[in-house]
């Protein structure tokens, strides 16, 4: 009896809407699949963690494997596509003006901006959401923390959706994607060099600043890094939590029991944040390059071997999570230990803005549960084209007070 080949369309465009299902055939048939492309899809959640937990699997070929073909545009990754000692010596200058201490200071401004949007949002009674709550959001918190000045905003807003767009694998991207992304990565290195050069000569309390103290307090901090740390934190620090807030609203819209859940017990608004980041993560995907033969499970991968980590279907896996189809927003507020999800990634590339994200969703999911007593979907929610940042474009919603 012949076996039918296992096929892999979780990233096809009639999926958008949910390719959980399409993760779901694969885990459940192999923990590791070829995906013909050079690379070899990790499918389960032990799996996926043994390999971003290990430092031997490398991350600092993604470029390479993602965007071969690419104009020759310098992407701004700093340390994400990186390896010790490198990303070791430019995580630990980054952290010196990335505090937990000015994340903290940021919480009156957070609500400040939460409670002025739901304000007009309920006051509308209808909105789209994206526009209206999950970009303005983490884009006004990431440009006031880097010192970005507010009539610069609207250039970030537009530039960062195609920068975006163009982490994804060159092959699913159309002439028109990858000469925007260029332009953009162009726009916004020419703009770093002027704020970094104008933040230098008179510094202010922001990032931008602080990295200029780092770097004229003789640490190894070259322009190119100063450039790429501030843009990768521009783009990381918002890209991703628009899609977190977007996934959070239609989630709680569509599951308005638990938002209820959240409005009777507000404590639950910090554990609901990692239960939207395991059950629809913004970042579906990342990839590993072996460095030596590595064993993981039951498969055994030699030296340059590449395989790419399927975040989204690690988080759903049930061998994992008890009902991982089921949004439950006390999951991660149990006394029973629930396995970390990989919204957030593990080891030395555990996203630095963690702590930022979870401050910002914890204050909209408390303000939005303690002020809005209905929230319903007023259209069909259309996505983005985004594979590996993936999110929403628009999110028609119904508010009432």
């Amino acid at each position: 009896m012949t076996t039918a080949p296992i096929v892999f369309d979780a990233f096809a465009p009639e999926h958008r809407p949910d390719p959980y299902r399409r993760y779901a055939l694969v885990r459940e048939a192999v923990p590791f699949l070829d995906s013909g492309l050079g690379v070899e899809f990790v499918t389960r959640h032990a799996e996926c963690t043994a390999i971003l937990s290990e430092t031997r699997w490398s991350h600092r070929d993604e470029a390479e494997l993602f965007h071969p073909d690419a104009e020759r545009v310098d992407l701004p990754t700093s340390f994400l596509w990186m390896d010790p000692p490198d990303h070791t010596r430019l995580r630990s200058l980054v952290s010196k003006a990335f505090t937990p201490r000015r994340v903290v200071d940021l919480a009156p401004r957070i609500r400040e901006l939460v409670d002025g949007m739901l304000d007009r949002a309920l006051a509308a009674g209808q909105v789209e959401a994206i526009e209206a709550i999950a970009y303005p959001l983490p884009l006004i918190v990431i440009c006031e923390m880097l010192g970005v000045p507010e009539p610069d905003q609207e250039m970030v807003h537009r530039v960062g959706p195609a920068l975006a767009r163009g982490f994804d694998p060159d092959p699913v991207l159309d002439e028109r994607e990858r000469r925007a992304r260029d332009e953009a990565a162009r726009e916004l290195i020419a703009y770093f060099r002027d704020l970094i050069a104008r933040r230098v000569a008179e510094p202010r309390d922001d990032l931008v600043s602080a990295l200029g103290r780092v770097h004229e307090g003789g640490d190894v901090l070259d322009e190119h890094e100063m450039l790429s740390t501030c843009i990768t934190m521009l783009i990381a620090g918002h890209e991703t939590t628009v899609n977190m807030v977007g996934n959070g609203l239609l989630a709680f819209a569509r599951h308005p029991g638990q938002l209820a859940r959240v409005r009777d017990r507000p404590e639950l608004a910090g554990p609901a944040v990692d239960e939207i980041l395991r059950y629809d993560s913004p970042v579906h995907m990342t990839t590993r390059t072996a460095r030596g033969k590595l064993v993981v499970g039951e498969r055994t991968f030699a030296d340059g071997d590449n395989v790419c980590v399927l975040v989204a279907s690690a988080n759903r896996d049930p061998r994992a999570y008890a009902d991982p189809d089921a949004f439950d927003v006390a999951r991660y507020a149990g006394a029973v230990a629930t396995p970390r999800h990989l919204g957030f990634a593990l080891g030395i590339h555990y996203c630095m803005g963690a702590a930022l994200a979870r401050l910002e969703g914890e204050i909209l999911w408390t303000e939005l549960a303690r002020r809005v007593g209905s929230l319903e979907l007023a259209g069909e929610p259309v996505y983005r084209p985004n594979l590996l940042i993936r999110g929403l474009r628009e999110l028609p919603l119904r508010l009432r007070a």
